[in-house]
């Protein structure tokens, strides 16, 4: 008797679970989503994300070039001889000096990365409403039942996206980190320097792309699930019409 009543009790509280969680996405997807579009909009209008001026993204390793010995001039057509060698006998070989990131685009990625989070967690929340939503699998006026498996497929490929944006960030930090080993090891060779700062500038591109793909799902997802509410909430209800 008493396993029952706990068996009871769970179910009880999972049912209510499962009202909260329908009642938190309808109201982010008619209340919350339109403001996320909004806000983000007015995001893209500052200079942080003004894909005219790359000058701004400009930034100092610090490395120095240091003083080159044995240096051959290959472009001369003189044989190879060995590896320049760099003149550190005034470094302390026991003092580390911070390089650091570029400046400029670790602020870009703080604006960023908090509305990559969002729409991860927006996403996560519109797929358990609309899954909850799925009938039991019944023989025919299956239609509605196609509609949130369509949208659901929707909202799954878009927190995919979200997903790889996140992984995106990092993977920027480790190829600069990679970049700039080499500049410190070779800091005579002006390419690595270069190839720093177009990785900086391929990755300020991204960030502002990212801005825009971000707002451009919102309104995907707000336009397609307000399009098909009544369809999504009440799948058997109607057979006559069709995904928007």
């Amino acid at each position: 008797m008493a396993q029952t009543q706990i068996q009871s009790d769970a179910a009880a509280k999972a049912k209510e679970f499962h009202e909260t969680l329908k009642v938190d996405a309808e109201n982010r997807i008619v209340q919350k989503f339109p403001e996320r579009i909004i806000h983000i909009n007015e995001l893209l209008k500052r200079p942080e994300f003004s894909i005219t001026d790359m000058s701004k993204l400009k930034c100092s390793l610090g490395v120095p070039i240091g003083k080159i010995e044995n240096n051959v001039n290959h472009c001369e057509g003189k044989p190879p001889g060995k590896r320049p060698r760099v003149d550190n006998s005034n470094s302390n070989s026991n003092l580390q000096t911070m390089i650091p990131s570029n400046k400029n685009l670790t602020e870009i990625i703080k604006i960023v990365k908090p509305n990559i989070k969002q729409l991860v967690e927006d996403t996560n929340a519109l797929k358990m409403w609309v899954s909850l939503l799925i009938p039991k699998i019944e023989d025919g006026n299956n239609f509605g039942v196609s509609i949130q498996e369509d949208t659901l497929a929707e909202i799954q490929q878009v927190e995919v996206e979200a997903s790889n944006y996140l992984d995106q960030i990092s993977r920027y930090y480790a190829a600069r980190a990679k970049l700039i080993s080499k500049v410190v090891k070779y800091p005579y060779i002006e390419d690595y320097r270069r190839s720093v700062e177009e990785l900086d500038e391929k990755q300020y591109l991204t960030m502002s792309l990212t801005m825009h793909e971000i707002r451009n799902r919102y309104s995907t997802m707000h336009d397609i699930v307000i399009k098909n509410f009544d369809k999504i909430k009440k799948p058997r209800s109607s057979n006559t019409e069709s995904l928007y």
